[in-house]
């Protein structure tokens, strides 16, 4: 097991956090305890980190076993931590900002369930590795040649206007994947309830809202409230594209219900539209998608990433560290399986931070890198923050720091200045197409960003049970989206598992939040 001396080395770290006298109300030894948790903090979630990128940029047994175990050390590590924590009378300390740092490390998440059985916490580690994998790895053959989701089949979903091959990138994708998924995904919702459980919530719906600080039907209530109020502009895209793809491919292609089929709108998961621009756009003005100008001017994935950190520098902000080009996985390696789905990596070090993507020449990429750059300035201005607060004041502020700056990077304006348009049309017409542009993103994403969650509630909720996974979620994307599959899809399918935040469980009403 790679480097595994060293990552046992940070096991012992477990018990030198100090056993605390019950219930101790003295704030200035309270400080003096977070001090060294910090610092052994640090260290633990330095190698945990580290073990997870080798298993994301290099898919081994070997990885995934040591990413495994890290996280168990990591897991156990936090649980000491907690009960350490929990023995000061926190809840009554007048220093607010102690009392923070205190609520976040005694709240472990699915790291709780360890205080119960460790050995359900090493399956649900083991489960959710698992999932990870069979996505990462997933492929989609015909003729002898084999694709996989980047940049393969994300290609295909984005260009082709070939209806037959975008059903058989579609379909493939969701039965190599997905159903592989299933059997896995049943017994880890039931783990993580249980750790939601074990984390004091009723299950791992309530545990993941607690994020915002809001009780946990409220929050609901506020989300589809949001989508409500929304919803009558974003009906009136999903008619006028409805038109523009009927005259593309055929009213017979459309059922009668008024749903789009779900593998016409660009994109894997139909949850952005924006590469379907080229034919829907209403004016005849130049296309604000640069991808053209970037495959011809020569960019690759280095100098897509040099324009993000000239223009964050442009700002006034820092300059990427030296470690980061060093270490960042910029392109998808031709020798290996990794995780592809863009991430920015913080390694609690205070120095090391990491990109990894398998980039591909498209604006939609070169705006991906300059949201995930974001994300890497917000981890340089917290770097200094005790390591509970080197977080988003909620997870979907994170998002939002990243959104903000990628959104400016894709006006007209910008463009121009950086040589991927050679001149701004600024009249009524270009005006539409560019706020039409905007639109297929962001209206578009709306209704998907809220179901992948409110799909996830109903299952922890027990609302939905495991025979009806596949038809509930169909259930809400008809309803919420006014998408529908190309052809019936089987009972038995776990057609939510195609996307990667469903395998990889990462909460995913974040992404709607950050909008807000």
């Amino acid at each position: 097991m790679t480097n595994i001396r060293s990552i046992l080395v940070v096991a012992v770290l477990i018990g030198t956090v100090r056993m605390i006298p019950v219930k101790n109300s003295d704030e200035q030894s309270a400080q003096k305890w977070y001090e060294e948790y910090n610092e052994r903090a640090q260290e633990v979630f330095y190698a945990n980190t580290i073990a997870a990128w080798k298993y994301n940029t290099n898919i081994t047994n070997e990885t995934q076993a040591a990413q495994i175990f890290a996280s168990l050390v990591t897991a156990n590590f936090s649980i000491e931590a907690a009960k350490n924590a929990s023995n000061y009378n926190w809840q009554q300390f007048t220093n607010a900002t102690l009392k923070r740092l205190f609520s976040k490390v005694t709240n472990i998440g699915s790291d709780a369930l360890g205080k119960v059985d460790q050995a359900k916490l090493k399956q649900l580690k083991e489960l959710a590795s698992e999932m990870e994998t069979i996505y990462s790895e997933g492929k989609v053959c015909r003729n002898n040649t084999c694709y996989s989701l980047e940049p393969d089949l994300t290609r295909i979903m984005a260009q082709s206007r070939d209806y037959n091959e975008l059903l058989w990138a579609w379909i493939g994708w969701r039965d190599q994947v997905g159903e592989k998924e299933r059997s896995k995904y049943i017994p880890f919702v039931t783990l993580l309830n249980e750790a939601a459980v074990a984390n004091n919530y009723s299950n791992a719906a309530d545990d993941w809202i607690s994020s915002y600080d809001m009780p946990s039907e409220e929050f609901k209530e506020l989300m589809f409230g949001l989508y409500r109020e929304l919803r009558p502009l974003y009906q009136e895209l999903h008619a006028y594209v409805r038109r523009k793809l009927k005259e593309e491919y055929g009213v017979d292609k459309f059922p009668s219900s008024g749903h789009i089929p779900a593998h016409l709108l660009g994109n894997m998961w139909a949850q952005t539209w924006g590469n379907l621009l080229d034919f829907v756009q209403p004016y005849n003005r130049t296309s604000v998608d640069v991808t053209p100008a970037m495959i011809q001017q020569g960019y690759n994935a280095l100098r897509m990433f040099n324009v993000s950190e000239e223009f964050f520098t442009s700002l006034g902000l820092e300059k990427m560290p030296q470690s980061f080009w060093d270490n960042s996985m910029i392109t998808k390696p031709a020798n290996r399986s990794v995780v592809c789905h863009a991430s920015a990596w913080d390694f609690y070090n205070q120095k090391d931070f990491r990109i990894k993507m398998c980039t591909d020449i498209t604006m939609e990429d070169l705006i991906t890198i300059h949201h995930e750059m974001g994300h890497i300035q917000y981890f340089l201005q917290y770097k200094d923050q005790p390591v509970s607060f080197r977080d988003g004041a909620n997870p979907g502020f994170h998002e939002a720091v990243g959104d903000v700056l990628a959104l400016s990077v894709s006006t007209p304006g910008h463009l121009k200045k950086i040589g991927l348009l050679k001149t701004v049309q600024d009249d009524y017409e270009a005006d539409i197409n560019y706020m039409l542009s905007i639109a297929l993103d962001k209206i578009a994403f709306l209704p998907f960003g809220y179901l992948m969650d409110a799909y996830r509630w109903s299952i922890f909720s027990e609302e939905t049970k495991m025979d009806d996974f596949n038809t509930k979620w169909w259930q809400l994307r008809e309803c919420l989206q006014g998408i529908s599959p190309p052809l019936s899809r089987p009972k038995t399918s776990f057609d939510a598992g195609a996307k990667y935040h469903i395998p990889a469980n990462v909460p995913y009403i974040r992404f709607d939040t950050k909008q807000f």
